[in-house]
């Protein structure tokens, strides 16, 4: 029994419960972005964002690219244009100032 729990324990800490700015960073890796600059940008918005935000950021993208001519295809331009049409402008600006910060352009 305890193995169990052990196990599940295990697999949320390597999947499941890794931290927004590492989910952040490997989205963004899958859509072209360096491995660096993923991190910084993942780091920078999990430390000026809350959870609700980052999740309106994320279904926001999601819509984006399901409407796209490449939805594997998410450039930071798209990320800020996306950003800015979130209700909420704090969104647009820590994704601009993360995109800045970290030496993407958009």
């Amino acid at each position: 029994m305890n193995r169990i729990f052990a196990s599940i324990a295990l697999s949320c800490l390597t999947v499941a419960c890794a931290a927004p700015s590492t989910r952040i960073a490997t989205g963004l890796e899958r859509y072209g972005l360096d491995a660096e600059r993923s991190t910084c940008v993942g780091q920078r918005l999990d430390r000026n964002l809350s959870l609700g935000q980052l999740q309106q950021l994320g279904k926001a993208a999601a819509a984006y690219r399901r409407d796209d001519s490449d939805p594997t295809r998410l450039t930071m331009s798209d990320l800020i244009r996306v950003a800015g049409e979130i209700k909420d402008r704090r969104v647009a600006l820590e994704v601009g100032k993360a995109a800045a910060g970290c030496g993407v352009a958009p």
